[in-house]
């Protein structure tokens, strides 16, 4: 009987016949394969440790906002931790800064907000865009929804119209989470946020990216009405930054015939740099009967096809119905907050012009993505959308910076960490 001896004996000759040097009753382990090195220009390496403690702009009463400090607590496995790059100061915050229509108080503002990630959950691995998400990303957030009411159940395409939409700068404060908002050093992005990462767009074009998902949810509602056409003449009322990209939206998308109407020169020389070509200041006319008639002179005599209504002020809203020539359209986005009601005329101003109504209410998730290449395909065709940002305050400044979009001074207002 051959012993196990002798067998291993045998091959260790036939290995030795073929010059290999590795006997076969020896177990070899294979060394690991090194890790592949990142590129250089990965954003993934972090120098310096967590932070433990951030000040945020925390609006304490109405009109008053003081500088705050609170701890960073540990996020967890469904959390991100950013790095606070900047914010845009929107209407709806100078409304909460002013009145607190939500309730909100103590609460951290800023929703048009932009930064970097610092520290991530390892059960956060991509955006709702479906990107992978690492370390060292810029990301935007978007709004939440509940996933339980009518609106998202019956109307998934509209989901905009959630009982419960929610937005960072738009949250409670909690004993436990204050870092809700983008006026702030650092914020805490939770389990069930909506994000993307925005990487290629500078810090400027990410904080219109908010704004600009408002304007193409506008300009997606007008669309429906099947009245937006190349040939079409269009009205845009309120030359603010919500107007101001709507009017630039509305270029981008080919329309040729746009008309401004806003009170500031300003606001509309940054029109006519947008696509509008007429101007109408508003302040020029003492009376809605003559504003009329220079509108209807600038569109042929007849009105607009279309019109965009993007102020808060009632009276305005009263004077666009006037604007639009019978059988055309109009989209209200101007009131985001109850301003009060304006008065129209239902007989000559809907029924007899049978005038097509649309509203628009904020955005969906899903808007971000075409927010983002709106801006992208603005600037390719010229339009110097970067330009909207004329002001910046530090974080010790929010206060000014709010009393300073009430005053209308500039068109886009943001927190910028590097203003002194």
């Amino acid at each position: 009987m051959i012993t196990e001896d002798q067998v291993r004996k045998a091959v260790n000759d036939v290995v030795s016949r073929m010059n290999l040097r590795t006997p076969v009753a020896t177990a070899v382990t294979p060394a690991p394969a090194p890790l592949p090195a990142a590129p250089s220009s990965s954003p993934i390496v972090i120098t310096r440790e967590l932070p433990t403690k951030a000040k945020a702009a925390v609006l304490v009463a109405k009109e008053k906002i003081e500088l705050r400090e609170f701890p960073v607590r540990p996020i967890t496995d469904d959390e991100i931790l950013v790095k606070v790059e900047g914010c845009g100061v929107c209407g709806t915050d100078v409304h909460e800064f002013r009145h607190d229509p939500f309730n909100l108080i103590p609460v951290v503002l800023g929703h048009e907000g932009t930064g970097t990630i610092i520290a991530l959950g390892k059960n956060v691995t991509r955006d709702n865009g479906g990107k992978v998400v690492k370390v060292g990303d810029r990301i935007v957030t978007s709004v939440m929804t509940c996933g339980k009411c009518d609106a998202c159940l019956y109307t998934p395409g509209r989901t905009n119209l959630c009982d419960t939409l929610g937005v960072y700068g738009l949250l409670p404060d909690t004993p436990r989470d204050h870092l809700n908002g983008w006026f702030a050093e650092y914020i805490i992005i939770r389990k069930g946020a909506t994000f993307f990462v925005v990487n290629d767009m500078n810090a400027n074009l990410r904080m219109l990216i908010e704004p600009a998902a408002v304007v193409v949810h506008a300009l997606e509602r007008a669309k429906s009405t099947g009245l937006l056409n190349f040939r079409s003449r269009v009205v845009v009322q309120g030359c603010g930054p919500i107007g101001l990209l709507l009017l630039a939206a509305v270029r981008t998308a080919g329309c040729q015939h746009i008309v401004a109407v806003d009170g500031d020169d300003n606001r509309l020389r940054m029109a006519a740099k947008l696509g509008a070509d007429n101007l109408i200041n508003f302040k020029n006319y003492p009376d809605s009967e003559q504003l009329v008639g220079a509108v209807k002179q600038a569109t042929k005599g007849t009105g607009a096809h279309f019109a965009f209504q993007c102020t808060g002020v009632p009276a305005a809203a009263a004077n666009v119905w006037k604007f639009v020539r019978r059988g055309g359209g109009l989209c209200e986005v101007g009131f985001f907050v109850d301003n009060g009601e304006s008065k129209i005329n239902p007989h000559r101003d809907i029924c007899q012009k049978e005038i097509t109504v649309v509203g628009s209410w904020v955005y969906t998730v899903d808007e971000y993505p075409i927010a983002y290449n709106f801006l992208r395909r603005a600037q390719g065709i010229g339009l110097p959308v970067e330009e909207l940002i004329t002001h910046r305050f530090p974080l010790a400044k929010l206060d000014e910076a709010m009393r300073a979009n009430i005053r209308q001074e500039g068109i886009k207002v943001v927190f910028d960490p590097e203003a002194s």
